[in-house]
């Protein structure tokens, strides 16, 4: 089990006559992820705000309308993480005629990820592969091998088709591109947002990190094609789409904002059965 303890700080300027906030910061609460303790702070006191969860994916958006002046956002959790395992070669591929109802709309074309324009390139990379976990481990690694990961490469606005042509980007890029190369096979596949723990410091300070799910067999199992963190320590914040859907803050108002300041940090103690994040041979997933 994998034990990790999270802390982020959020801190803004808010602008008269004040904005409205939709954060997406709390830990999810899953079967594989358990939120043991948390705590919110909020320092501007006139503020409004509430804790809305959603019962689809396990996660939470802090609602909150904060006056003119400072606000910093101060959230905290500790969270274990139980994965469930299981050997890449026994994890197969469900027919789309067989997928159920709420897993469809991942494979379908979204605003970042226009799968419907990759269809030629995935049927020539990867429509000859034997289907199952191995043809999504596939896409992964051929994303990791195209794509440089460099900061501040990319936009708001930037899409797969755009990391595709321009062969660098940061670890929401390098989802959008694996999940929309996923959706043209017809292997339903979904952005998350996390933690990035294990991630080299020379690529800067800790921060939010996406990855993908790829739905195989009767659950979503994770990949990382940007490739630079742990995926045992990527602990699960929230779920979409793609990054339109989880965006670790959405504002509407007139705001500036520091740059998030974010630790998570793993403990170890074999007496409670807690373990260090490692990189793994077996296929993980926290949610069903």
């Amino acid at each position: 089990m994998i034990r990790l303890e999270l802390q982020i700080e959020l801190a803004y300027t808010v602008e008269e006559p004040g904005a409205d906030f939709f954060f997406l910061i709390h830990a999810a609460k899953t079967a594989q992820q358990q939120v043991i303790t948390e705590t919110l702070d909020i320092s501007a006191p006139l503020a409004h705000w509430d804790v809305e969860e959603d019962p689809c994916f396990q996660q939470r958006c802090l609602r909150l309308h904060a006056p003119a002046g400072p606000l910093t956002v101060r959230y905290a959790a500790t969270v274990d993480i139980n994965h469930h395992q299981v050997a890449p070669d026994q994890i197969a591929e469900v027919p789309v005629r067989l997928l159920p109802m709420a897993v469809m709309q991942y494979v379908y074309p979204s605003r970042y990820c226009p799968s419907d324009s990759m269809s030629a390139l995935a049927m020539r990379e990867f429509g000859y592969l034997p289907q199952g976990y191995a043809r999504a481990q596939a896409i992964c690694d051929w994303v990791r091998g195209h794509v440089r990961f460099c900061s501040n490469t990319s936009t708001s606005t930037t899409n797969a088709l755009d990391t595709l042509r321009d062969g660098v980007g940061v670890c929401r890029d390098f989802a959008h591109l694996m999940i929309a190369l996923c959706r043209a096979c017809n292997l339903p596949a979904r952005f998350v947002t996390g933690t990035d723990y294990g991630a080299d410091p020379a690529l800067g300070p800790p921060d939010f990190h996406a990855y993908v799910e790829v739905y195989l067999g009767d659950r979503w199992f994770l990949f990382d094609p940007a490739g630079v963190a742990i995926p045992m320590g990527m602990l699960r914040i929230a779920t979409g789409r793609d990054a339109a859907d989880v965006a670790f803050a959405t504002i509407f108002g007139a705001v500036s904002s520091a740059q998030p300041v974010i630790s998570t940090l793993a403990l170890e103690d074999e007496g409670h059965g807690w373990q260090l994040p490692q990189h793994s041979a077996m296929a993980l997933s926290t949610a069903r």
